[in-house]
């Protein structure tokens, strides 16, 4: 299961990139949980979290990243910040990159949803 999610960040982080993004770290871990890709986009620091579904049976990726899930990444992010400092004057962002199932046999449908949350 690990590596398929490792797969899929993998894709997220070339694809993100095509766009213009340039990846910070993969993976980050703390006390609070973990941080699939953190990213520049220009001048803002970008939180990303990576979701796929490989069927539509429990609602598509990007539903679930639901309210408690966004508490955890805030969190995560908040240490990000504690442990790089030199970031602290950036603004930041939290993104959702999902991999929703295909509605015909093909590749999966990429969703970014820029701003997906914020934390307030």
């Amino acid at each position: 299961m690990r590596a398929r999610g490792e797969r899929f960040e993998a894709r997220a982080s070339e694809w993100l990139g095509r766009k213009g993004l340039c990846l910070l770290q993969r993976n980050f871990r703390a006390r609070t949980g973990e941080i699939d890709l953190i990213m520049l986009d220009g001048d803002c620091l970008v939180f990303v979290e990576v979701r796929a579904r490989a069927h539509r049976g429990f609602g598509g990726a990007s539903a679930s990243v639901d309210h408690r899930k966004q508490g955890r990444l805030l969190r995560t992010a908040q240490a990000f910040l504690q442990y790089n400092p030199h970031y602290n004057r950036l603004p930041c962002r939290f993104d959702v990159v999902a991999f929703e199932p295909p509605q015909s046999p093909g590749d999966q449908e990429i969703l970014w949803i820029k701003g997906a949350f914020t934390g307030s």
